[in-house]
């Protein structure tokens, strides 16, 4: 089993796009039974709620399921359940430092990390600017490439 987990801020915009999206991926390829993939955030102001109003607007465009998704808070155990843990910017990233010092085996990365000749280093929070649209376009192709990468990884095209 391959366990991803995705990080953003508050876990209702960026993490549950790029979850439902990477499911969505993984589903295409038929591949669900080999992954297990979650999002979780750093803080605690939304636990419990469902993605943002414009992550579910764009999903929905998209025909991308979000279905039982509810925000919840990054736990320390966290690292020792998953294997690869994608953050979306680098304050995400500087957050979590003391999972990567405890578990130095999990790949904890940003997700534009993956994507050669990013537009951005982060992808921007459009919590408070709106930018959903920009933000699904960095995150469907940091999910794309995070895909190919762990398919390369771990063979699954074997």
């Amino acid at each position: 089993m391959i366990r991803v987990l995705f990080i953003c801020l508050g876990n209702i915009c960026r993490s549950p796009m790029a979850e439902a999206i990477f499911r969505h991926i993984v589903t295409n390829n038929n591949l669900q039974d080999q992954f297990t993939i979650d999002s979780a955030g750093l803080g605690t102001w939304h636990i419990g709620n469902p993605p943002h109003q414009g992550t579910r607007k764009i999903l929905d465009e998209k025909q991308i399921s979000y279905e039982g998704q509810k925000a919840r808070k990054i736990e320390a155990e966290d690292g020792e359940k998953f294997d690869y843990i994608i953050a979306m910017d680098q304050q995400n990233i500087d957050e979590l430092q003391s999972i990567r010092q405890k578990h130095p085996d999990v790949v904890v990365k940003k997700l534009l990390d993956f994507v050669p000749d990013a537009k951005e280093a982060n992808v921007p929070d459009p919590y408070f600017a709106g930018n959903f649209d920009y933000t699904y376009e960095l995150v469907e192709a940091g999910c794309q490439q995070l895909f190919n990468y762990i398919e390369e990884q771990h063979h699954l095209d074997d």
